[in-house]
């Protein structure tokens, strides 16, 4: 029989009780951190090597000191444990209607606004629950989320929708605009055109992102060429900062520019960019349910 058929015999009661010696270097200690007799946790040791088929602890006058093998496994039992205890407190949370967990995968559109007003109202409604939030792109958040690593993915919606595997929530539509510092030279420019920006040095998103396309369809059919990529990050904060500091040109999601736009940081050059208009919303995997209502107050926020 393999290890791993072996390890499949133990039970959560024998990993609890290898846990409890390891921890106390004897069967008398472990007998009376779990309320049970020496001759209990002494009988369940043997069935525990029987199984595994190594020896886990070795018997000395002051107690009992875990092999290599037993290392291992009260390792591996120990964290056990905790994943059943934060199980066990997860399950509560849930029963009473005020905990739980839910990871969040964000893009730019919906991060300035949509997403954080959601999450305080779903705060206030479940005050103990916990949410993680993971900024990416589409091309890095819907693979996570089809893995189950992601619960939800709110933001602008894919172009490429068209997959059995999930569900889409259409919560409005938007366009993105271009933007420079406040005080750039096209700032002051009264009708600047999509000419004018063709020399420009940018800041853009990559270019397998729904977002980069767009940009670069509005190009083309002004007859323009494409912008080159000038900085390229995933780092909104330094693209952000690089923006403020010099004469770069980038395209923001409309609420993300408004946001910094009454800050005084930035000005919104009026471009029309119409390829850049389209829904934003959430994601969710179809064969999934997650037993948090999850964002559920996003429906009823408004951008």
């Amino acid at each position: 029989m393999t290890a791993l058929a072996k390890a499949e015999h133990l039970t959560i009661r024998q990993l609890r009780i290898a846990a409890a010696i390891g921890d106390a270097g004897s069967l008398v200690g472990a007998a009376a951190t779990l309320n049970v007799t020496q001759p209990t946790i002494s009988k369940a040791l043997h069935e525990l090597e029987a199984i595994v088929g190594v020896e886990l602890f070795e018997r000395t006058r002051r107690g009992v000191v875990p092999t290599l093998f037993g290392i291992a496994l009260v390792r591996h039992a120990k964290l056990l444990m905790s994943q059943i205890r934060h199980a066990a407190e997860e399950l509560a949370d849930l029963k009473d209607g005020t905990g739980g967990r839910v990871v969040v995968g964000t893009l730019l559109a919906a991060s300035a606004t949509l997403l954080p007003g959601a999450i305080a109202r779903l705060r206030r409604e479940r005050p103990r629950l916990s949410i993680q939030v993971i900024e990416g792109t589409n091309d890095v958040l819907i693979p996570a989320l089809k893995a189950g690593d992601i619960d939800v993915v709110v933001g602008r919606l894919s172009e490429h929708r068209a997959s059995p595997d999930l569900r889409h929530e259409i919560l409005l539509s938007e366009g993105a605009c271009v933007v420079v510092r406040a005080g750039h030279p096209l700032a002051r420019k009264r009708r600047p055109e999509l000419a004018d920006l063709a020399a420009c040095d940018w800041i853009l998103p990559r270019a397998e992102t729904t977002l980069r396309r767009q940009i670069d369809k509005d190009f083309a059919e002004a007859g323009l060429r494409p912008p080159a990529s000038v900085i390229d990050s995933v780092s909104f904060l330094t693209k952000r900062k690089l923006l403020l500091q010099d004469d770069y040109v980038t395209v923001w999601p409309r609420q993300v520019a408004l946001e910094h736009l009454g800050r005084q940081e930035i000005s919104i050059l009026e471009i029309d960019l119409p390829s850049t208009f389209g829904p934003i919303g959430i994601n969710k995997y179809a064969r999934r349910r997650h037993p948090v209502p999850v964002l559920r107050g996003v429906d009823r926020g408004s951008p």
